[in-house]
């Protein structure tokens, strides 16, 4: 039997294939399958929820969006490569409290715990996430002998570091938690590193002999240098008291002769004018001038004039006298 295919019925036969291949995307587009260890994220304009239970669900299609989380426990390497076992020299290298280097490796375990947080809070969780663990064992380690790394305190240094990571985790909310952190080696550097070690070591000693200088040349000179200063002071105390002494020496004078110039004044005066030319005189000489146009005839000391109460002047020559 043949089947004329006419325009109409070709109409029609397409118009069912599109509606089959409706029916197909909106059947694939309405629904999703959550398998287990992991938990869907429906995003409903842009208002995100948390699907965790398994098998499938429905969604409006078009309208609201689908993202899987795996939630199951993931780990991280770090100072060394999970797939080749090489140590990575930056992430290994570490230095103690006491100043000693050490390679130490560790094995980071985490897991989802907020899927949404995961998706929408960070760009890079796991990186971010890195970062923090590398903090945190560094301090750790910085603060740790290296006796401790190596030997008997391992189990004490897991313990800070993951109590310090969680804490940091919990504030920077990246929807993950850290399961463990496990030391996996810890051992000294390579030869080279050593050799730099060694060359810090020789540095420090250097420093504390310098050190050890500066405080002896400090020592030895301090006692001298304390000695000046005290002498200084000595010095300055006697003289400051010297001073003292003089002021008030001059205030009681000066106290003394006010009061017996209140009672007596033309003869306190008197007194004090005799007393100014006693210290005066002896130290002047007196010039002699004729004044008849001649000039200075005669420079005459003044205790040449103390003999005249033994009834004489003393001068230079008898011409001038006579005149």
């Amino acid at each position: 039997m043949n089947i004329e295919l006419t325009p109409e019925r070709i109409k029609k036969a397409a118009i069912w294939i599109a509606i089959a291949i409706g029916a197909v995307i909106l059947i694939f587009n309405s629904t999703y399958q959550v398998r287990e260890q992991e938990q869907a994220v429906v995003l409903t304009f842009g208002n995100a929820k948390t699907v965790s239970q398994s098998g499938l669900h429905f969604k409006i299609p078009f309208i609201q969006q689908v993202e899987k989380v795996d939630t199951t426990i993931k780990g991280i390497s770090i100072g060394y490569n999970i797939d080749t076992g090489e140590t990575v020299d930056d992430e290994a290298l570490m230095i103690t409290s006491d100043y000693n280097f050490v390679n130490v490796d560790f094995f980071l375990e985490y897991q989802v715990s907020d899927p949404v947080l995961t998706l929408y809070a960070s760009e890079n969780p796991e990186e971010i996430l890195k970062n923090i663990a590398q903090s945190c064992i560094r301090t750790v380690v910085g603060n740790s002998e290296v006796d401790s790394v190596l030997t008997t305190g391992k189990s004490e240094i897991q313990a800070k570091i993951k109590e310090m990571i969680s804490t940091r985790l919990d504030e920077q909310k990246l929807g993950i938690y850290l399961v463990n952190i496990t030391m996996q080696d810890a051992e000294p550097p390579t030869t080279e590193v050593m050799e730099a070690f060694k060359a810090v070591e020789t540095a420090k000693q250097g420093k504390e002999t310098a050190i050890n200088n500066a405080n002896k040349y400090k020592n030895e000179k301090m006692p001298e240098a304390q000695a000046k200063v005290d002498q200084i002071k000595q010095s300055a105390e006697g003289e400051r008291q010297e001073r003292v002494n003089e002021a008030n020496g001059q205030v009681a004078r000066f106290e003394q002769l006010y009061a017996e110039y209140i009672k007596y004044p033309e003869v306190t005066k008197l007194r004090m004018f005799y007393e100014a030319m006693e210290e005066l005189l002896p130290n002047m000489e007196i010039i002699i001038d004729t004044g008849n146009g001649t000039g200075v005839q005669k420079i005459l000391p003044l205790d040449s004039f103390a003999n005249i109460t033994t009834g004489g002047v003393q001068t230079g020559n008898d011409d001038n006298s006579s005149q």
